[in-house]
Formats: C-alpha cells, structure tokens, sequence
C-alpha cells in the first residue's frame, strides 16, 4: 500500500489549522496584525503558500514545503514554528476572582510562575473561548488566546471588578521537538532555567533580551513558546535563535507539520473543533470544569448537561481524512469531520468527529464522505496515543 502524503493546506476544504486560509497577497482590509517574522522567510515562500489568519494575526499555515518531512523533523529534532496566538493580560487585585468567575477551573489556586488550561463559556454551557492561562504575579495573569470574539464579552463582565484588560500586542514563537530543551539551554544567555517543568513559566534573556517563556506548545511534543514584545530587535532574535538552535537540529516550517501532530495529540481548535454549540463535556473538556469552586459563569447549564461526548476521535485504514467529510451510521447522517489528515507514525488516516449529539459513539464504525469513494473509519476517544503526556513532559524520549 502507498502511504499517502500529509496533504497540503488548500483553500477550498482547508481546516486543519485554525483560521480563515488567506492566500499570499489576498487583501485583509488592514484587519489582520501580519507576523514581524515574516521578512526572515520570505525566501521559503512558494507560489501555493497559505497564510492564516487568526485571532486578528496572520502566520504561514504553509510554505510549500514537505510537509511529510517536516513532521517527522519536528518527531526527532526541532522545529520553530511562528505561530498565531495572541495574549492578553489581566492586571489589578481583583484578577484572580475575575478569572475565577470567567473561567470554568479554579484559578485562585494557581500558583504564580505555573500555567494552565483555561476555558471560558457562555451562561449556557456552549464554549466561548479556551486558552493557557499563566499566573505571573499574585495580581497578574497572562492568557493566550484561541481565535474567537471575546474582548466585547470580558469588557461585559467587567464592572465590579478590580482588573485591567491588557493586549499585550506581543508575538508568539513555538520551539518544539525532543532536542526543544537542548535548544532552550544553548538561547538562553546562562542555560535554561532550573527547574522548569512542563506547564512551568519564566523569564529569560535571549542574546541580552528579555523574554517570558512557557514550557508549552501546539504539537504534544516537548517543547516550549517565547512571548515576544513588540519592541524586540526581531532580526537579533531570530539570527540567535538559528545560530544557537543549528547544532540541535532546529529548523523553521510553517504549522503545516503541526498541525497533523496536534491532531494526534488530540489539541482542538477553537472555532472549528469545538465552539458555542459544545459544551466542555461534549468537547471531551469535562476535567476543566470544576464545581468545587465558588459561582461560575455556565455553571448552572453545564450542571444541567448530558456529559456524554459528541467529539470523538476517527481512524481510517489506507486513506487520510478529510475535513468537511460527512459523517454517517447505518445511512443516517451523524455528523461531520472538523479536522482531518494522514498520520505518518500511525500509518493511518486520522481526524476529528464533530457529531450532532451527544451520544456513546467510541467504538463504533462510522462512513465518511459519500459514494464508492467515502471511508470506513472507527470513533475512539482522544487522543490517538499518550493520553498521559508523557512525550511533552519529558518522560518518553523514544523518537519514532
């Protein structure tokens, strides 16, 4: 059997990356913030390149590169991806409990210095928005957004509260891979900080500049992103960046390469996995939702809910998945396919199941697409491989 390639983002049908595709050259009104980044590889960019434009940013979604061998770069070396997340900040005494009634976790008990999930919905359960929160400072946190409308909704909510709403107007880049940490020790002026555990915080200087850094990322491999400002001498840091990270392996790509690894990893894409129409519990969320914690905002509704999942998982033998596939059981239509590809590791196509209701769907078989040509595929719960996350975390360092 031919192993298909990871297929290229596309206009038409292109959704396995957050955003609304754009192609280079489409005009965006001025809407759109593009990355500083942009100049340092504008050689790379190929006439089929696709930018994305996301939360008001605008990175490559692709370059035209390989994106097969890019993703098996990122599997056993490391990548540096620019990529579209925007943070904001919320400053004053009353931070915490502001975050506290936004959110669906318990922020008060973060500890400053360590980062978290945190999700944000409607009175009536359905998502809003969903993001990692870092506690910077008792009265400080630090959320980096997912593409949605939000700010209308925190200025809504804010009376009562003692609490600024800051954008950053910072910029974000992603290291990621086994060799990510390797690479973080030889960029930081000193070595990387000790200790720094996943989901930790700090701050660093990188060629004698300042930066916030979080031992995060998109991909469910190690590594870690580093908060930009806008007054950053971007040419140094990249140029720094490269010279430090080459003895590692470290290259760029667009998200192309990680955006099937996210799907892997079972990472959802606001807006496009999973939206208002979803609860946590449906999203497969229901963790992040805690009702040991004081009033909520959706905490009536989502004690009210089904807690039963209506985002599953799909594997298909021989073919990659397509999102916008139709989904069906027994000739009745069930849903659709958010997100979708070929997994190299898992030789296997692999996607996103969006189905209409909640319902015990694991485990059962599901047609994709229509005709001769639809695909037989299972539903399974996410995410397709290291649920305990032990690859991020640093624990398995088996390379495939």
């Amino acid at each position: 059997m031919k192993t298909p390639d990871v297929p290229p983002p596309s206009l038409p049908n292109r959704s396995t990356r957050p955003g609304r595709p754009i192609p280079i050259g489409a005009s965006i009104g001025g809407r759109f913030r593009p990355s500083p980044f942009i100049p340092f590889y504008e050689h790379m960019i190929g006439p089929d390149a696709v930018f994305a434009a996301y939360s008001w940013h605008l990175s490559p979604a692709y370059l035209g590169e390989d994106v097969t061998a890019e993703y098996w770069h990122l599997r056993r070396q490391a990548t540096l991806f620019d990529v579209v997340e925007h943070p904001i900040e919320f400053v004053g005494p009353d931070a915490a409990r502001f975050l506290d009634y936004l959110m669906t976790r318990n922020i008060s008990a973060m500890k400053v210095g360590r980062c978290g999930y945190g999700l944000i919905c409607y009175q009536d359960g359905g998502i809003l928005m969903d993001g990692v929160l870092i506690r910077l400072a008792e009265d400080r946190f630090r959320y980096v957004l997912a593409d949605g409308e939000i700010f209308s909704w925190l200025k809504a909510h804010q009376p009562g509260f003692d609490v600024e709403i800051r954008d950053t107007a910072d910029w974000v880049l992603q290291i990621q891979g086994p060799n990510a940490l390797k690479v973080l020790d030889a960029v930081c002026d000193g070595g990387a900080p000790a200790p720094f555990t996943y989901f930790a915080a700090a701050t660093v200087a990188m060629g004698g500049q300042p930066f916030l850094i979080s031992r995060t990322g998109w991909t469910g491999e190690l590594g870690f992103e580093i908060y930009v400002p806008e007054e950053t001498d971007h040419a140094a840091l990249w140029q720094h960046l490269h010279a430090k990270g080459e003895p590692f392996g470290l290259r760029f790509a667009s998200m192309a390469p990680m955006d099937i690894r996210r799907i892997e990893a079972g990472i959802l894409d606001n807006g496009i996995d999973m939206d208002s129409t979803m609860t946590p519990f449906a999203a497969g969320l229901g963790a992040f939702v805690d009702f040991g914690k004081g009033d909520f905002i959706g905490r009536d509704a989502l004690g009210k809910s089904d807690r039963r999942p209506r985002l599953l998982g799909l594997r298909a033998v021989g073919s990659a998945l397509e999102a916008g596939m139709k989904l069906s059981i027994d000739g009745r239509a069930v849903g659709r396919i958010s997100a979708g590809g070929w997994s190299p590791f898992l030789a296997c196509g692999i996607g996103y199941a969006r189905f209409d209701n909640p319902g015990d769907w694991a485990g059962q078989r599901v047609l994709c697409g229509d005709g001769p040509a639809a695909l037989e595929a299972e539903a399974m719960v996410l995410p397709f491989y290291d649920p305990a996350k032990r690859i991020p975390r640093g624990l398995d360092t088996t390379i495939p």
